[in-house]
């Protein structure tokens, strides 16, 4: 019942929104543009209907596009033209997104099939630390590897040691941890990415460790010990188990193939980059290629595709949102950044505050990577961790088992701001 709501209100919006254009330029009567309110009831639907979400953003997405379509224009121009300029800026990261998330799922069942994850019960302690080792992993994993490939391995390998017993808190500080380990690093985010490739220097991202350390240090303890109480025994029962080393190398090969193709692509190859979907065309050449020594189960895409559609219709909702500038860069700005980075996407934020200049890049760095795993749908690790976990996909589950991110995410900020100042 409350789905159709949605849908049929989002429906209804865009002949309301219409009238109220005409009389206001293209603006409700509440004085800002009417798409924002449409953005915000796809909010809602994926939030109280996430049983539907996919539901939810196509149609957000479908209303959005009629509504600038028959009323206001797209950002790039009227009309179907506007339309085509649009998409024809956005493919590169829409596809990107797209190949990753099931390229992913795709390394992912690779690696649980190799049974790799079924002889970490063995290695860890059996107490509460077990969890707080395991995130430490994600974290480091996170660093050299897109987030999303570290939130994946990260739930794989919770599923053996908790014996599928995995707490939505837990879940969260998975993909805080993920997502936290990326914000330091070119190559652990799309976002800090865009920066390099947009002329930022590493090093001055890198300084984003520091206020995810300290973000760590608060939601990792948290975390661990939420998990232990929900499932104290590790899964330590049976005989060692006989690890597929071919399947095991064919995860490395894909691994290796990512890394390789994203430092070489930014530092050689940065034209090319910027308009091919290079990252996930390479995962996707590594994974053919490897399917001749593994055949992966490709059943999993269907899932996976799910979660794709969803995040991307997403991402396309939040592109279509009228936002030309950001306010003057300061470090209230930014930390509010990373507070909206967990309802909408961080990647046209990024692009808005790269083209705008003067923002400290560390401390936006992580901000804006950091703050989307607040929510399960604000950040591509988190919609990739609920295909394997369908469970974590409630707003209200996650900010309940999660609590402790929201605080997290200010102690990075505020140590890392203590520590430095402000650096635009």
């Amino acid at each position: 019942m409350f789905l159709r709501t949605v849908l049929a209100f989002a429906f209804l919006a865009v002949p309301i929104g219409a009238r109220a254009a005409e009389a206001g330029s293209g603006q409700n009567p509440f004085g800002f543009p009417f798409e924002f309110v449409l953005f915000g009831l796809i909010l809602l639907g994926v939030a109280l209907a996430h049983r539907h979400a996919l539901a939810v953003a196509l149609t957000g997405l479908i209303s959005i596009i009629a509504y600038e379509l028959l009323v206001t224009g797209f950002p790039h121009g009227p009309g179907v033209l506007g339309l085509t300029a649009h998409f024809a800026l956005e493919w590169v990261e829409l596809t990107n997104l797209a190949l990753l998330l099931l390229g992913f799922a795709v390394l992912a069942n690779q690696f649980e099939g190799s049974r790799i994850p079924d002889a970490i019960p063995a290695l860890l302690p059996a107490n509460w630390t077990a969890g707080l080792i395991l995130l430490a992993l994600i974290f480091v994993l996170s660093i050299f590897l897109d987030n999303i490939a570290g939130a994946l391995i990260g739930g794989v390998i919770a599923r053996q040691v908790y014996r599928e017993r995995v707490s939505v808190g837990f879940l969260a500080g998975i993909v805080a941890a993920a997502n936290a380990g990326g914000a330091g690093s070119v190559v652990g985010d799309t976002t800090t990415t865009m920066m390099w490739i947009g002329g930022v220097s590493p090093l001055d991202v890198a300084p984003a460790f520091l206020a995810a350390g300290a973000a760590f240090a608060v939601f990792g303890v948290f975390s661990a010990f939420q998990q232990h109480r929900y499932a104290p025994e590790l899964n330590r029962t049976g005989e060692p188990p006989c690890i597929d080393w071919i399947k095991g190398a064919v995860v490395l090969f894909m691994l290796f193939v990512l890394v390789l193709t994203n430092i070489v692509g930014n530092d050689r190859f940065a034209d090319v980059y910027a308009t091919m979907p290079s990252l996930g065309l390479a995962l996707w050449v590594s994974i053919g290629l490897s399917a001749f020594v593994r055949q992966p189960k490709w059943p999993v895409l269907r899932e996976a595709a799910k979660g794709a559609a969803f995040l991307i219709a997403l991402v396309a909702c939040a592109s279509l949102m009228p936002i030309e500038t950001l306010p003057p860069a300061s470090w209230p700005v930014t930390f509010g950044l990373g507070a909206l980075s967990a309802a909408f996407d961080n990647i046209p934020l990024t692009a808005l505050a790269i083209r705008q200049g003067g923002y400290d890049w560390a401390l936006l760095a992580y901000a804006i990577g950091f703050g989307g795993s607040m929510t399960w749908f604000g950040s591509s690790a988190g919609v990739a961790l609920t295909n394997l976990y369908p469970e974590g996909r409630s707003v209200i589950l996650w900010v309940r088992g999660g609590w402790y991110v929201p605080i997290a995410y200010a102690v990075g900020f505020f140590v890392l701001l203590a520590a430095r100042g402000w650096n635009p």
